[in-house]
């Protein structure tokens, strides 16, 4: 029975929405807020620089192990894998939150994060030219006003695109719970 479940795509697919809940879930609210509380601004923007490609990277591809993955319902004649997710009778419970967070983890992997990338980048230039850190007392250059300006909308759209998965992530837990007997 249990080498029967290791060809089964079943146990994939939990165990890769468990491993995308579970890190967006705690990358948003425990280890990106201990960190920021702990770390000096350049420490945490090296670890943060470090950590969000690999993070959006698992955003973007687990959904596609789950959608490949999918258990069909032999109850109900649903068929697994990518046709199963495309089933009309699973548009809004399935197709819909793993697609938002497919979309949202390539949203953050393509676009936002390098633009992200790019804007700390020109700060660190703007840093050097003004003398002073972005994160510093007030005043700032008209340039660095508007790093930081773009910076935080970067960062907002990111934190909006992440807060999509989890809440897709979510949304599809209680899909698949309701499978459950």
């Amino acid at each position: 029975m249990a080498a029967a479940s290791l060809l089964s795509p079943g146990p994939y697919h939990i165990l890769s929405y468990g491993t995308l809940l579970g890190t967006t879930f705690f990358h948003s609210f425990v280890g990106g807020i201990i960190s920021f509380q702990v770390l000096t601004r350049p420490q945490f923007s090296a670890l943060m620089a470090k950590i969000f490609p690999v993070y959006f990277s698992m955003q973007t591809a687990l959904p596609v192990v789950m959608a490949l993955t999918y258990p069909g319902d032999s109850s109900s004649y649903s068929p697994s894998g990518i046709a199963g997710v495309f089933d009309s009778s699973n548009r809004w419970g399935v197709l819909v939150p793993i697609a938002t967070m497919f979309a949202s983890g390539l949203a953050n992997l393509a676009v936002v994060g390098p633009a992200t990338t790019r804007c700390m980048d020109e700060r660190k230039r703007q840093e050097r030219k003004d003398g002073k850190k972005n994160f510093d007392v007030p005043p700032h250059s008209q340039e660095m006003k508007a790093l930081n300006k773009k910076f935080s909308m970067l960062h907002g759209i990111s934190s909006l695109l992440n807060l999509g998965t989890l809440f897709a992530a979510v949304a599809y837990g209680f899909s698949l719970a309701a499978r459950l007997q």
